[in-house]
Order: structure tokens, then C-alpha cells, then sequence
């Protein structure tokens, strides 16, 4: 079950970089890419941090704490769900228990 690579060229502060990657992850690669450079063109346009290894690795620090921040919240959301089910699932043996005894 080999798949097919492909040699990427993606463009990131308007330099080239080739990447090897999966054929059916070329896409993914490609809005990665195009993420990657939109982050640090933000970085370099606010004008307070120079250097492109600096600037590279502030994008690469703010992109991993908005991953971690929707980790937490995709897991608190979770729990929430899971409360909210565990209430719901309380009213309704509430609701049937009612129902019959009304019907006794």
C-alpha cells in the first residue's frame, strides 16, 4: 500500500521551498502553506520582530498555542455535551417514570 509522492513547491514569505508529501495530502499541505505565510506576514508587518528564523518561529509558537487553545475547548465542549446529555438523559427517565405511573 505505497502512495504516490509528490515533490510540493509552496511559497512562504516569497521563497520557494519543495516538500515531499502524499499525493492525497498535497491540498492540506497547500493551505498549511498558505497559513504558514499569511501568520508570519502578519508577524513582519507589525514591525516587532525582524529576522525571517524569528519570525518563523513566532508564527510557529502562535500557531501552536491556537492549536492547543482549540484542543482544550474541543474538549471542554466534550465534557459540556456530556453533562448536558447526562441531564437530558435524567429527565427523560423522569418524564417516563412519570408517564407511568399515570398509567397505573
Amino acid at each position: 500500500m505505497s502512495q504516490d509522492i509528490e515533490t510540493v513547491r509552496v511559497q512562504i514569505l516569497d521563497k520557494d521551498y519543495q516538500v515531499a508529501c502524499p499525493a492525497p495530502q498535497k491540498e492540506g499541505l497547500l493551505e498549511a502553506a498558505r497559513y504558514l505565510d499569511q501568520q508570519m506576514r502578519a508577524i513582519r508587518q507589525s514591525g516587532k520582530v525582524i529576522g525571517v528564523e524569528r519570525i518563523a518561529v513566532m508564527a510557529a509558537l502562535n500557531i501552536s498555542h491556537e492549536f492547543l487553545q482549540q484542543g482544550h475547548t474541543t474538549e471542554k465542549s466534550t465534557q459540556d455535551l456530556g453533562e448536558r446529555l447526562r441531564k437530558l438523559s435524567g429527565k427523560l427517565d423522569d418524564t417516563i417514570a412519570s408517564y407511568r405511573q399515570m398509567e397505573m
